[in-house]
């Protein structure tokens, strides 16, 4: 099998009394997008710094990118990248000697730092803004030319702590994009985020951290389905298969319409495939059917019955 980019069994971390990270276990999948949730204070952080090496931790196994922070820090620092919540960008410096200086840090060597400098500019489209200090760029492009710094050693997971956090809706869809884009390359993403629909569109997988345990984990559409609330729903167009169909599905509400009925469902393949196996064994025809499953609000309010996290409008 192929080793996963990170692996963390029993990870523990306390502040004298208080216990933030309680025997945390999880895998990462290399090539894909991981993104913690949780209520604020619950710990996110704190589980960035230590996978990262920034801070160590008072128990557990960790394995990131086939090394271990704890022993082998030098190697896990070779292989990661970090862009935090706090931009890590030299206002003094243009965004092209911001990026050549990390090219220095990694002692890519003077030409080498260039042009790798010159290649996240254009990657990034801030080849004209990289002539520019970097007090000067919005929101949006800081944060994009805080990502480019953090590629210049061309890492193999990247740990991306709320990294669209006040950005207006258009520079976090490009943030995005960018995402998607080197995920499609190969890199691993370890995100964390406020934003329930970036871990809906982006994640591969998510965790909810609360009370210092991860208390669910799956695919957005797996934790959608923990949740009750889901439903399909039918519409009709000939009256009398609707009351055929209201007899036939006893746990399904008529809509005021008279048209259309709600049924409970976890919105999954075998429960539609159910479903749809009764009303044709009736020959009931459905005229439109739409699938109507929790969001990721419902889920975090569900699971850790807190309200902490922003949801995106």
């Amino acid at each position: 099998m192929t080793q996963p980019a990170i692996a963390v069994t029993g990870l523990r971390k306390a502040y004298g009394d208080k216990v933030v990270l309680d025997g945390i276990d999880l895998r990462v999948a290399r090539g894909t997008i991981f993104s913690l949730l949780g209520p604020n204070g619950a710990g996110k952080t704190t589980m960035v710094k230590i996978l990262s090496t920034l801070l160590a931790a008072d128990g557990g196994e960790m394995r990131v990118a086939g090394h271990g922070p704890a022993r082998d820090a030098d190697a896990v620092r070779a292989a990661i990248g970090v862009t935090g919540q706090y931009s890590a960008v030299d206002n003094l410096l243009t965004g092209r000697e911001n990026l050549a200086l990390m090219g220095d840090l990694h002692h890519l060597g003077r030409r080498a730092s260039r042009r790798r400098a010159d290649e996240l500019l254009e990657r990034f489209d801030l080849v004209e803004a990289g002539r520019k200090p970097a007090s000067a760029y919005s929101g949006g492009m800081r944060r994009r030319l805080d990502l480019a710094m953090t590629l210049v050693g061309d890492p193999e997971v990247i740990f991306l702590d709320e990294p669209t956090t006040g950005l207006d809706p258009r520079s976090r869809r490009t943030m995005w994009k960018t995402i998607r884009d080197l995920v499609a390359g190969g890199v691993t993403i370890f995100l964390t985020t406020q934003y329930l629909e970036e871990a809906d569109q982006l994640a591969d997988r998510i965790a909810v951290l609360d009370g210092g345990r991860l208390i669910a984990e799956g695919t957005a559409d797996e934790l959608k389905r923990l949740i009750p609330g889901g439903h399909i729903l039918l519409r009709f167009t000939d009256p009398a298969a609707v009351s055929t169909a209201v007899h036939a599905l006893a746990d399904a509400a008529l809509g005021e319409d008279g048209l259309s009925l709600r049924v409970p469902s976890d919105g999954g393949v075998r429960s539609m495939r159910d479903l749809f196996a009764r009303l044709d064994d009736l020959s009931i025809d459905v005229a439109e059917m739409s699938v109507h499953t929790p969001d990721l609000d419902d889920v975090f309010l569900t699971l850790t019955g807190r309200n902490d996290l922003e949801p995106q409008r």
